[in-house]
């Protein structure tokens, strides 16, 4: 697959995501935020939190589900990330933020939306 296939298949995730995650009441803040230490697909508002999404999805299972696909180091970027951003918003310690997953992926024939709330956890 080259990567603007992937590229297009990514962006109709995330707006997938998106919308999936409106219709739970949360309100899109902004969306690829990229800095130098990585990428956040999502960032959303959810009443009194930030929340910091990342989006994974597969087609296929073959090699593993989309939760799967989240490594260690794509964590620690996520995280040093949403701290970048929080801290130019000036909001850093100042808001409730989180980082929750939307893994989408195929199951049974059709493709099925996992929201993960708390994934994972800044360590201070």
């Amino acid at each position: 697959m080259d990567s603007f296939n992937r590229q297009e298949k990514g962006g109709q995730a995330e707006e997938e995501a998106c919308k999936f995650l409106q219709a739970h009441g949360l309100r899109l803040l902004l969306r690829n935020y990229r800095c130098y230490h990585g990428e956040i697909d999502l960032i959303m508002q959810d009443q009194e939190h930030i929340v910091f999404v990342e989006v994974r999805s597969r087609q296929r299972t073959d090699y593993g589900n989309a939760l799967e696909s989240i490594t260690p180091t794509k964590i620690n970027k996520v995280i040093k990330a949403a701290k970048h951003f929080l801290q130019i918003k000036n909001w850093l310690y100042r808001v409730n933020s989180r980082f929750d997953v939307i893994a989408i992926h195929p199951v049974a024939g059709k493709m099925q939306i996992d929201w993960i709330k708390n994934a994972f956890e800044a360590r201070a």
